[in-house]
């Protein structure tokens, strides 16, 4: 049999990076996942499409790379969305290829036909649908590089005449991925120093948006002898090694990021999009720095709002930053916090005819899990407890759905990570709150 879209499809995924497909298979995939079959790109079969989208959901955001789901058509691809409305709020470069009934019944109510271009739109990057053999592959490329460069998922529609038509010889298109360097211009970066400069109460508030930045906020929080407190989806990247950490504010935070926060003169936001308004200070100036323009003075006014990444940012601004000599700030919130941990630590196991706390069982799991492990909790307390609790090391990562707030989600990432580190990195999960017995290792 001659090349068809299905296997063009399938050879497309492969080169922009997909290792891992996770799904269900039903008719109108059969002759994708035949063309999966064939590559070099795993089927991973799932229960059910959601536990497949939350599962590559992991998988891209632990790895970074392209990961892929697949559905058939009508209620098959539409049981994606929650996982997939949880992929693009995490910036997640998923693409979710939704097959459809065959062209010729499109339009006319037939059975299992759903507008897949509308249901999706409000959780994707990219959703478009295949309409001819002559326009998959570069219809495919463009999907794959939105997912990539985007950050989110994209949508490939395919009728299922498309998938088992013959391929056409469409010009080479091909996926590229590479990420420019950002940074504010010198303009804003000397506003932004002269503001640092001048004021002695400043506290940094850092984010997600941190990855990959972590010696280069130290050293701006050095520099400015500030106090560094962290989102929960920056934990994993900053907490570590930075004796300038106050920890978390907000519902699930602690006193110390709380107050660092509130007491400041000036608040430098980094890759931070913390949601909660009556968390940021009322009178402080707020200098706010981030790759998405759309984040800009979105949850509070800011002063000074500049584009870019936080790493070559950084390294831009730091030659223009006095050193700071007055640590008083610092070392006020820095006691706090210290205080705080201490206090956390000294919990001791209840009586023997007493429940367990969840609180002492997660500082157990910290204390004895391996120092590269991976954490996935479900929504709720076990949350708390594990962004609380769970020291990360700059080696560990934890997962939770911070954003979009799905229930008992945490065994569906645990699937994804499993599958993205099969040589054995090990796991621990700590399941839906109010479980009796709320934390496993694996």
């Amino acid at each position: 049999m001659s090349k068809r879209v299905a296997d063009l499809v399938v050879d497309t995924l492969q080169a922009a990076g997909v290792r891992n497909c996770y799904g269900i298979v039903g008719d109108t995939l059969n002759r994708i996942a035949h063309a999966i079959d064939h590559s070099e790109i795993d089927w991973v079969h799932m229960r059910h499409e959601e536990a497949g989208a939350f599962a590559a959901g992991a998988e891209a955001l632990l790895t970074g790379r392209l990961t892929a789901c697949a559905g058939t058509c009508g209620p098959g691809s539409l049981h994606f969305i929650n996982g997939l409305y949880e992929a693009n709020r995490n910036r997640a470069p998923v693409i979710l290829i939704a097959t459809q009934i065959v062209r010729q019944d499109l339009g006319l109510e037939s059975i299992q036909e759903i507008d897949y271009e509308d249901v999706f739109k409000g959780c994707s990057v990219y959703c478009e649908m295949i309409v001819t053999p002559e326009q998959a592959r570069r219809k495919t490329v463009a999907a794959c590089q939105a997912a990539l460069t985007r950050r989110g998922v994209a949508v490939l529609v395919i009728p299922a005449d498309v998938a088992n038509a013959a391929a056409h010889e469409e010009p080479p298109y091909a996926v590229h991925a590479r990420r420019p360097l950002i940074r504010p211009s010198d303009e804003d970066l000397d506003a932004i120093a002269a503001i640092l400069n001048k004021s002695e109460a400043i506290t940094i508030y850092a984010g997600a948006g941190c990855a990959g930045a972590h010696d280069e906020v130290v050293a701006t929080a050095a520099r400015l002898k500030a106090p560094m407190a962290h989102t929960s989806r920056g934990k994993d990247f900053l907490e570590h090694d930075n004796p300038y950490n106050v920890g978390m504010t907000g519902i699930i935070g602690g006193g110390a990021g709380y107050h660092a926060i509130l007491d400041c003169e000036v608040l430098l936001l980094l890759g931070a999009d913390f949601a909660w308004t009556q968390f940021y200070p009322s009178k402080a100036t707020i200098i706010q720095i981030d790759i998405d323009p759309t984040h800009i003075g979105r949850r509070h006014p800011v002063t000074i709002g500049a584009v870019g990444q936080i790493k070559p940012t950084l390294e831009a601004l730091s030659p223009r930053l006095e050193q700071h000599e007055s640590n008083a700030f610092l070392a006020a919130h820095r006691d706090r916090f210290d205080k705080d941990r201490a206090t956390a630590e000294a919990e001791t196991v209840s009586g023997p005819d007493a429940a367990i706390s969840g609180t002492y069982l997660t500082k157990m799991i910290n204390k004895h899990a391996a120092a590269d492990v991976l954490f996935a909790a479900d929504d709720g307390t076990a949350t708390v407890w594990m962004l609380r609790h769970i020291d990360t090391g700059g080696k560990r990562r934890t997962f939770a759905s911070l954003l979009h707030g799905t229930m008992a989600s945490a065994w569906l990432r645990r699937s994804g990570c499993k599958r993205a580190n099969p040589a054995g990195r090990s796991f621990a999960w700590p399941a839906m709150a109010g479980s009796p017995c709320c934390s496993a290792i694996f």
